[in-house]
């Protein structure tokens, strides 16, 4: 029976957050006012990690300045940031580890915070072909139309990655318990509730609040980039 892979992204598969390193980006290319957009990009980033991110705010904040821009500009502004800013960050343990699974004939998924718009082309990097991420408006819910600046749906965050997990299982026709294994890697507190909720827990590149509460659990750490 196949077993249940999941992964977060950033500081999990990727050494780095694609969501901070966006805002960045869009600073660098003058396409957001700069002091204003960098200093909502820190505290926001600050916020996250303190666990007391608004995510409704930070991704609409995230998100306006898309609507300014055509799929095309915006893809071809993507692309740019996929070759400057995260494929040099990617190693060769986290490629490997996501392959493992894959060969195993594990159901693979990625379940991020950050948005669709950002995550999806990373995930492909990865070839795991489901993406959880939070989704983002369209203006007649076309993929391919242009983006409202607006976030739609459940955002996939703390513990909302759980309901839209089983939303996804569901629409498999499957469950948690269907599963002998399941596994969900991440580096990041916030996703504690996920990381209870399956058979495998591994805090993977952990922060300290996580690496504390696995060490307490006796759940596994795996230090990803170490490995590289």
């Amino acid at each position: 029976m196949a077993n249940l892979a999941l992964f977060d992204l950033d500081h999990t598969l990727i050494p780095t957050d694609s969501d901070y390193e966006w805002g960045r980006f869009m600073v660098k290319l003058g396409i957001v006012d700069a002091e204003r957009f960098a200093e909502q990009n820190e505290r926001f980033y600050a916020d996250y990690k303190a666990g007391k991110l608004d995510i409704h705010a930070y991704l609409l904040a995230m998100l306006t300045p898309l609507a300014k821009y055509s799929r095309a500009q915006l893809k071809e502004w993507h692309d740019q940031y996929m070759h400057e800013v995260i494929k040099p960050t990617i190693v060769p343990a986290a490629l490997e580890l996501v392959k493992q699974h894959k060969e195993a004939g594990d159901l693979c998924c990625v379940v991020t915070a950050t948005n669709e718009f950002i995550t999806a082309p990373i995930a492909e990097v990865f070839g795991v072909d489901k993406l959880i991420a939070c989704e983002v408006e369209t203006v007649d819910g076309h993929p391919a139309s242009a983006f409202t600046g607006r976030p739609t749906g459940t955002p996939s965050y703390r513990e909302g990655k759980i309901v839209r997990v089983e939303a996804w299982l569901a629409s498999l026709g499957k469950r948690w318990s269907d599963f002998e294994h399941s596994y969900f890697y991440s580096d990041s507190h916030n996703d504690i509730p996920l990381l209870e909720k399956v058979t495998d827990p591994i805090a993977t590149n952990p922060d300290d609040t996580l690496r504390a509460h696995a060490q307490q659990a006796g759940w596994r750490i795996l230090d990803l980039f170490q490995a590289s």
